[in-house]
């Protein structure tokens, strides 16, 4: 049978005549999922030794309905977690969050947490690199912000400051991540230009 569009089963083509449904068969993967696919390059081409970090968690409850196959019903987060990724890029530790957001013209400090600022601070004192790479998802325009960019926004903001960190601010102080086929978010360019 011939579809439309080439695409079996399109749910495009059940849209009533005259209207069309938005087609999401190309929209990229999700900003942790593009880190992922980018720290698995950059280890098989010996780039870097990142790696996403596990979220400590307890299980509570398991039921095992088979002997293959157990089943949790209740875990809970055992502490909060610090940052998304961590690993060695050039002789430097790096640690990093990675944050996306649908906002056009600024990034919301209620996506990040105080353990994760106090966190970011304690790997820039001890002599790592710490930075957030943000996403803005509606202009699919990713950047790197250095981790000391961030702290005076956050201090700010307890003070009737802003609760967001402008888009301009983030284009001005932090360094644009090109999309590439095999380094998805090739952030390594972008540490390259703010620290070595």
């Amino acid at each position: 049978m011939n579809y439309p569009n080439g695409r079996r089963g399109s749910k495009t083509n059940l849209a009533p005549k005259g209207k069309t449904k938005p087609d999401f068969s190309n929209r990229g993967m999700s900003l942790e999922e593009d880190i992922n696919v980018t720290n698995e390059y950059y280890l098989q081409a010996g780039v870097a030794v990142v790696h996403k970090k596990p979220t400590p968690v307890q299980i509570v409850q398991v039921d095992y309905p088979k002997r293959s196959a157990a089943v949790i019903k209740e875990a809970y987060f055992k502490q909060a977690s610090t940052t998304d990724f961590n690993g060695v890029y050039r002789g430097k530790y790096i640690d990093f969050e990675a944050k996306e957001t649908k906002n056009k013209t600024s990034f919301p400090l209620s996506n990040v947490h105080q353990h994760q600022i106090d966190h970011m601070r304690a790997v820039q004192a001890h002599g790592g690199i710490s930075f957030m790479i943000i996403k803005f998802t509606p202009l699919d325009e990713t950047y790197l912000l250095p981790s000391s960019a961030i702290f005076s926004f956050w201090e700010d903001q307890w003070n009737g400051g802003r609760k967001s960190i402008p888009y301009a601010y983030i284009t001005n102080e932090g360094i644009k991540i090109p999309f590439h086929y095999q380094a998805r978010v090739h952030y390594a360019t972008a540490i390259d230009k703010l620290y070595f």
